[in-house]
């Protein structure tokens, strides 16, 4: 048995090249995606995309993505960048856009200091539909949250302490956010130098941050936010946005336009609950104090019918063009209104079916009761794919948040591959 020992060490190597990290890092996302709509023919948000262009009953669309992101370290210094590309084919025809997602650049002197110049996403807030306490971000998509979102050009720094007692870790990050021609110039006023910034404190095992926005590309604005693990399955978080001086403008009962000013107040709560059979639970209500009453809601939805109503007997879309920019303003965003519900059930490998993860998540506006449901199946059994199909119902009454969205329904399917 020596012999046999002593072959088996000389045959053994070593190679430290095996566990260093890599100093550059390459990789990318495609995806397939075609939808087919259910169209709502007698919504107010049909009528403004499809009055000089009907379509019928369903519509296809497909989508592709492509996604390539790298980064690079050498030292103390590191270069990260993250592009997106977006493919189109529908009725209106074939469409294309690429940007960078994210691009910038880091260095860090020391372990508790770091420095980034370019464009980023800052991620700031706990709750998982949504986020107003993100001030230096674009809005998630409460029906897809997890998706990427594209950053913004800033300047920003992280410093870090750790300590002993209650308090066990802070830091601080602080945001120059510029707002020029041609730099984050949709973001809000012109030729603004906005400063934000972001305190952070572990307290009491709480994560705990103060937040706030200032410049003049929008009205000034603080949060706050914190998240808590109740126990090792169950967490609770929350989010509270203060914008002073806040302005936007609605109709009246007759379509004629006003400013409304005043300062908003818009708060997230909720939980995320994991059983000891994988069921992953979240829930969140949402008030948004910049939303829309629902007669603000009405009031439009109203002059819409007045347009398209003109439009029939006498051809003219004057009323409808307004209705259209309106739509692709506050009026269209998602969580347009003021108070909505989130629910999402997502069971892991259920009946031990391997790789197989089948979700459902609904949202509701308590205000008007109208609501979505989402179904989901997702499958990941085959390295580097993801395999997902999804089905969207909408239902709600007329003049209702949901009730007057363009599509009673929505399939999808999502085939992805990682690289």
């Amino acid at each position: 048995m020596v012999p046999l020992l002593a072959v088996a060490e000389e045959s053994y190597t070593f190679d430290p090249a095996e566990t260093e990290k890599k100093s550059y890092h390459v990789g990318g996302y495609v995806e397939f995606k075609p939808i087919l709509y259910g169209l709502n023919r007698d919504s107010a948000f049909y009528k403004v995309r499809f009055f000089n262009d009907p379509r019928g009953q369903n519509l296809l669309e497909t989508n592709g993505r492509i996604q390539l992101e790298g980064s690079y370290e050498k030292n103390v210094f590191r270069i990260y960048a993250k592009t997106n590309t977006d493919l189109k084919s529908s009725y209106s025809g074939e469409s294309e856009r690429s940007t960078f997602y994210e691009f910038y650049g880091s260095v860090k002197p020391s372990s508790n200091l770091k420095f980034d110049v370019g464009k980023k996403t800052m991620k700031w807030g706990k709750g998982y539909a949504w986020n107003p306490v993100a001030f230096v971000d674009r809005p998630k998509d409460p029906d897809d949250p997890e998706t990427g979102m594209e950053g913004y050009m800033l300047a920003t720094a992280d410093y870090i302490k750790s300590m002993d007692g209650p308090l066990k870790t802070f830091s601080f990050t602080p945001v120059l956010f510029p707002v020029y021609d041609h730099v984050n110039d949709t973001f809000g006023n012109n030729y603004k130098l906005n400063v934000a910034g972001r305190f952070y404190f572990l307290l009491y095992d709480t994560d705990i941050d103060l937040l706030f926005m200032t410049g003049g590309s929008r009205t000034d604005r603080y949060g706050v936010d914190f998240s808590r693990n109740i126990s090792t399955s169950f967490e609770v978080h929350g989010e509270l946005a203060y914008v002073r001086n806040f302005q936007k403008n609605v109709l009246d009962i007759n379509g004629h336009p006003y400013l409304v000013e005043g300062d908003a107040v818009s708060y997230v709560i909720g939980i995320r609950h994991l059983t000891t059979f994988d069921l992953t639970t979240i829930i969140e209500y949402y008030h948004n104090g910049m939303g829309f009453s629902g007669d603000d809601m009405k009031n439009y939805y109203g002059s819409i019918t007045r347009g398209y109503d003109t439009y029939q007997t006498t051809g003219n879309a004057i009323a409808l063009g307004n209705a259209q920019q309106m739509a692709e303003g506050n009026y269209g965003r998602a969580s347009a209104m003021e108070n909505y519900l989130y629910v999402r059930f997502s069971q892991k490998e259920p009946f031990d079916i391997l790789y197989f993860t089948p979700s459902i998540t609904g949202m509701i506006n308590t205000d008007d009761q109208s609501w979505s449901l989402t179904p989901e199946l997702l499958y990941t059994g085959i390295t580097n794919w993801e395999f997902r199909l999804r089905t969207g119902i909408i239902a709600g009454a007329r003049n209702s948040d949901f009730g007057e969205k363009q599509n009673d329904y929505r399939i999808e399917l999502r085939v992805g591959y990682y690289f």
